[in-house]
């Protein structure tokens, strides 16, 4: 036994198992996040329960069952809340109630000793709104302007036809709001600043000047057209809606318009199920937030995310490279190399939210305040770059990764044997020339680890992009059909961010917490997703210069 612990197995079994225990507690993260975040999505059936409340008086409440408490280790008692015993007192439900605007909470804690009928009632439905959270109660009749045209058993025929055709009418509304009259708004802001221009330069180009004037009136004209014809849409969409009430027997007058989904969750098939829950999964990757970012989609935040790390990808790449190549291949090896490279490696345990700080102060308050000045002086006093925007806060995440794709290109620098160097330049080769055909080929792969550790953390960065440029709601997106088409200056939104807003900030944490697992999974796929990308090319290139570096 002493003989075998003087040697190097225990180590390594030591090793193995630690390796092991992380990695199944990594696995076992994940499998909490899937499994809270993706079974947010799955229709829950509805219960209507009559309990007493803790002054003795009978209520009612319908809702989804959201989850249990119990203390003392307790044993919960059956499905049937009847049969719970007083030993049982401390088990409670956690009843998704919605209706927010009455009960002023969308959920409710329900002792299960005190609850005294349990049933599941077919007529039961789930409204899905735009405000408000999820209304649960009984449909009774379909209006149109206030006039009864279906009740009971008719209103379903009648309320799924009368959906489509305000859906319609909601769509070409979002569609003149944010396709047609954003983009007029955007022409119309672009004209009158050359406007300015031309009068701050006190220029006699009247040709051109009332040519602009010409131009700003046809598009007033447009986007008020557009505009009347918006007004002539509003009302159109409120005309139809639809009367339910609660289990208290108080009754809710809901515009279609306003209604996402509408189902009955304790009729629904297995496969209805399913067409639910993908359509809701669909929503959450594609649709844009409601209600504060607790509900709806995150398409803003994960394309924000990955146009945050493609710019940042696009400018850290070749500043890395660059410095490390010039470090090891043509700076003199002395004290300031030394020097340069001991800041290069504190830089990396510098706090990030340091480096936040900086980017404030430099690239907004200084570069961008500069290009205002040059380039957009007939904007005064409303700020274009000296603002927090997509470009700084990538500027800043690139300044966060630097040192790590420096490091990892001097280590892959410093990995190509000699004598490739020497037979290059003996065969005549400069040392440019070596260095772009055959030591960089060789180092491709060790720059890409860099990219990908520094892909890594700015994907997963929160405390800085707060400073200079994320925002918990951006009203359009960075890249749109507008010339240039890209807009580094607008503000987005971030995964990692959306997260902590949700999880932290948001008035109803119980309803969005699902959100904040679903959020949480969606980045880590995100962050897996292009760390696996690099990792292919990285190993396509290695195998491919392999031969060359043996």
């Amino acid at each position: 036994m002493k003989s075998w612990l003087r040697t190097d197995t225990p180590w390594i079994w030591l090793n193995a198992a630690a390796v092991s225990i992380s990695l199944l507690l990594v696995l076992g993260l994940l499998l909490l996040i899937a499994i809270q975040g993706l079974g947010h999505f799955w229709p829950k059936t509805v219960a209507e329960m009559t309990y007493r409340d803790e002054q003795d008086q009978v209520r009612m409440i319908l809702g989804e069952i959201a989850g249990t408490n119990q203390h003392g280790g307790l044993i919960a008692g059956s499905a049937d809340a009847g049969n719970e015993t007083e030993g049982q007192g401390a088990f409670q439900y956690l009843i998704k109630s919605g209706n927010r605007e009455v009960n002023g909470y969308d959920f409710h804690w329900v002792p299960a000793n005190k609850i005294e009928r349990w049933h599941y009632p077919d007529q039961a439905t789930v409204i899905e709104r735009k405000e408000w959270g999820n209304y649960y109660g009984f449909i009774e009749s379909i209006n149109e302007q206030g006039r009864v045209i279906a009740t009971n058993l008719d209103a379903w025929p009648v309320l799924w036809a009368k959906l489509d055709e305000t859906s319609i009418r909601v769509t070409k509304i979002q569609q003149i709001e944010k396709e047609v009259i954003s983009k007029i708004s955007l022409q119309l802001e672009q004209s009158v600043l050359r406007k300015q221009r031309l009068l701050m330069e006190n220029t006699t180009r009247t040709d051109e000047l009332s040519l602009l004037e010409a131009e700003i009136t046809g598009l007033e004209h447009q986007y008020q057209r557009y505009q009347d014809e918006l007004d002539q849409l509003y009302p159109l969409i409120k005309r139809y809606s639809l009367v339910a009430r609660d289990v208290d027997e108080q009754r809710q007058i809901i515009p279609l318009a306003d209604i996402v989904r509408i189902y009955q969750p304790n009729r629904l098939s297995g496969s209805d199920k399913i067409g639910i829950y993908g359509a809701r999964f669909t929503e959450f990757i594609t649709g844009e937030p409601r209600e504060a970012n607790s509900e709806g989609g995150i398409f803003p935040a994960l394309f924000g995310t990955v146009m945050m790390v493609i710019v940042m990808s696009i400018v850290v790449a070749p500043l890395g490279v660059v410095a490390a190549i010039y470090l090891q291949e043509y700076a003199k090896q002395g004290f300031v190399t030394q020097l340069i490279r001991i800041s290069v490696h504190n830089l990396a345990g510098v706090p990030s939210v340091v480096f936040g700080v900086f980017g404030l102060g430099f690239f907004v308050t200084v570069l961008g305040g500069e290009m205002d000045r040059l380039f957009y002086p007939q904007a005064y006093p409303v700020p274009v770059f000296a603002t927090p925007g997509l470009l700084w806060a990538s500027l800043t995440m690139a300044m966060l990764t630097l040192p790590v794709v420096i490091v990892s290109t001097e280590e892959g620098l410093l990995r190509v044997p000699r004598s490739i160097r020497e037979g290059s330049l003996a065969l005549g080769a400069t040392q440019a020339e070596t260095l772009w055909r055959t030591v960089l080929p060789l180092v491709s792969p060790a720059m890409l680890t860099g990219l990908i550790l520094a892909v890594a953390r700015a994907a997963g960065e929160v405390a800085p992009l707060m400073l200079v440029g994320v925002v918990k709601l951006a009203p359009a997106l960075p890249v749109d059909s507008s010339f240039p088409f890209v807009h580094l200056e607008r503000k987005f939104m971030h995964l990692g961010f959306h997260i902590y807003d949700v999880g932290f900030q948001s008035a109803h944490i119980e309803a969005a917490r699902p959100l904040v697992y679903a959020t949480a999974l969606l980045l880590v796929i995100v962050i897996i997703s292009l760390n696996l990308t690099a990792v292919c090319i990285r190993n396509y290139l290695r195998k491919k210069y392999q031969a060359m570096e043996e």
